[in-house]
Order: structure tokens, then sequence, then C-alpha cells
């Protein structure tokens, strides 16, 4: 028999992610429902790591802060507003600035000392080495 770890944030996590999907497809249609900044994640699995790929155009290095916690990875940062010229005339104004922060639980465990994260041309690369679940001994307790 297996055991299953009951996250019930996790099936709200996956939820909120597919509502804001839905309202960012509304962006393509020159409709912003939001006027916060959220970059796009992917996260994925192999045999050995979890993968997560973040765009994050137009944010320095610098500005860009990764914790990990109780296997809870966050991304946060801010993009910076450019300082307005004067005399501009703007025709169309579509970027989005502003602070983000982006939590995921991840889906296994890995080890806290064993993450490498790189940032390079927008694009933020975190990978975090997976802990190899060792097999529970169960044991029978007779009755007596």
């Amino acid at each position: 028999m297996t055991l299953i770890k009951f996250e019930p944030l996790r099936e709200l996590e996956t939820l909120q992610d597919r509502i804001q999907r839905y309202f960012d497809d509304f962006s393509n249609f020159g409709i912003n429902f939001s006027d916060n900044f959220y970059p796009k994640i992917d996260i994925s699995e192999d045999k050995n790591n979890i993968n997560v790929t973040a765009e994050i155009p137009g944010v320095k290095k610098d500005q860009i802060k990764i914790t990990l916690q109780d296997n809870i990875l966050t991304i946060e940062g801010e993009k910076k507003k450019e300082t307005k010229e004067e005399g501009k005339n703007f025709y169309r104004s579509e970027r989005i600035f502003g602070s983000f922060k982006r939590c995921f639980t991840l889906p296994a465990q890995v080890d806290s000392e064993k993450v490498e994260a790189k940032f390079e041309d927008g694009m933020l690369h975190v990978q975090l080495k997976k802990i190899e679940t060792k097999a529970k001994n169960e044991k029978v307790i007779e009755l007596k």
C-alpha cells in the first residue's frame, strides 16, 4: 500500500494558476485585467532533478531573490519602470512593471544544499537535486 501525502493547498495553487492563465490570455487581445508583473514559469522533473525555468525579461540579476523553505520554492523580485522623459507622447504603453512573488510546492523532496541557479538573457534556470526516498520498512506488530 502506497501512502500519498495529503496537500490540500496544492489544488488551490493549480486553480489559481488556471485562473491567472485565463486572464493572461486576454492580454493577447489588448485587454489587461492585471497591472501586476508575473513571470511565466515551467517546472519539470527528470530522474535526479526538479528543473524550474522562468522568463523574467527586463529584470537585473541583483533584483531577483530565490528561497527554498519546507520544499516550497519562492522566486521574487522587481521589474522597475524606466523614468519618463519630458516631451514624449506615448501612442501605446503595454509593458508591465512592479514587484512579483511566485511560490511553488515542489512535487518531490529536494536537497536544499544542492541547488544551482543561473540567470542569463532574461531566463532564470534553477536545478534542485531530488532526495532519494528510502523505502519505509513496515513492521507488523503482533497483538497479544
